[in-house]
């Protein structure tokens, strides 16, 4: 699996978790945020290993010490995921890529 792949999976994943949860009177947020994260995956998809995104992400070491595993990122990056509920999948990406970068400084 390319890292693309691994990013795409990861959001697609958490995606479907929002989907699976049940909140009384939570006014369909877990719903907006699912799609949100799915529309982020399929747009992640998209993009190629090369992407500037990509060479943060491993700098920052969320694909392992040697950048060769699966994504998995520290709680930083976690908690902007799983906050996501609206926005051009883009814009998520974009979050993340600010956050890392602001970390790596």
């Amino acid at each position: 699996m390319s890292r693309i792949e691994s990013l795409a999976e990861y959001l697609r994943v958490q995606g479907r978790r929002k989907l699976d949860r049940v909140e009384v009177r939570d006014g369909g947020r877990n719903a907006r945020a699912a799609l949100a994260l799915l529309d982020a995956a399929a747009y992640t998809e998209a993009l190629g290993d090369d992407d500037p995104l990509v060479t943060v992400l491993m700098e920052a070491g969320c694909f392992g010490p040697h950048g060769f595993n699966d994504f998995e990122p520290d709680d930083q990056i976690a908690r902007i995921i799983r906050s996501w509920e609206a926005g051009e999948p883009w814009e998520l990406l974009m979050a993340i890529r600010f956050a890392l970068q602001g970390s790596l400084n």
